[in-house]
């Protein structure tokens, strides 16, 4: 199978397990996954018909996408549990490659699995890649007039298509002035967020840095590195402010 394209729509094999459940029951597992770029930025999967084992009851609703065609609704179920309108598939699309597939929501099942390995919030793509370097150069951190981390020994994240981001060992952070938030996040190529708070006298700004306690292996380097979001504060790097 040849790649594909139509309109700003990208169509390639994947060679991934990849498998999908909803209530603790599998919904799907293949090693034929496509992956299909309906946004510029990641990709998402489509799952060969075939490889899918629940139930897929179509709820009567159409919509048409330029470059995709008609798609039928479905509504899964498997095992007792049901997510409705959770899945689509093109049966006449102009895209021959994904007439004989299913996109199912990502938020509308509960696990996504590529090989054995659980993935978060998006599909991860091929062509991003992320590089951790240790560096010396100087990384400021202030709220106001008050410094909350300085740091000659910070680690540089460069991810593809985004500002790089610089994550600070935490005897070089006022830990003291950060609290732990209720908010996480997750990243498919770095793993879970925790966030924190910053807690100055009778200021709080809320979630102006994250850390990953137990990132994925990929970027273990940054595990229980503090990093600082630049519109919420003012980070400066060898003092060139960064972001906002």
């Amino acid at each position: 199978m040849s790649d594909a394209m139509r309109g700003r729509v990208r169509v390639e094999p994947g060679t991934k397990r990849v498998r999908t459940y909803l209530g603790g029951h599998l919904v799907a597992d293949t090693t034929r996954p496509l992956l299909v770029w309906e946004v510029p930025y990641y990709p998402t999967y489509y799952l060969p018909a075939d490889d899918v084992v629940a139930e897929l009851v179509p709820t009567g609703d159409r919509s048409h996408s330029p470059s995709r065609g008609d798609a039928e609704h479905l509504t899964v179920r498997v095992g007792g549990a049901e997510a409705r309108d959770a899945a689509v598939r093109y049966p006449d699309s102009p895209i021959e490659d994904l007439r004989d597939h299913v996109h199912f929501e990502w938020n509308a099942m509960d696990a996504w699995f590529e090989e054995d390995e659980e993935i978060f919030t998006h599909v991860r793509s091929p062509y991003a890649r992320i590089d951790i370097l240790p560096t010396s150069r100087h990384v400021r951190v202030t709220l106001g007039d008050t410094v909350l981390a300085e740091s000659t020994a910070a680690h540089a994240l460069f991810e593809t298509g985004l500002p790089a981001r610089w994550y600070v060992p935490r005897a070089d952070v006022r830990m003291d002035l950060l609290v732990g938030s209720d908010t996480v996040t997750h990243c498919p190529y770095k793993g879970r967020a925790e966030h924190l708070t910053a807690q100055i006298g009778e200021r709080e700004v809320k979630d102006v840095a994250w850390s990953y306690p137990a990132p994925l292996p990929e970027s273990r380097r940054i595990a229980g590195l503090v990093a600082f979001y630049d519109d919420r504060v003012e980070v400066t790097v060898d003092g060139e402010r960064q972001g906002g």
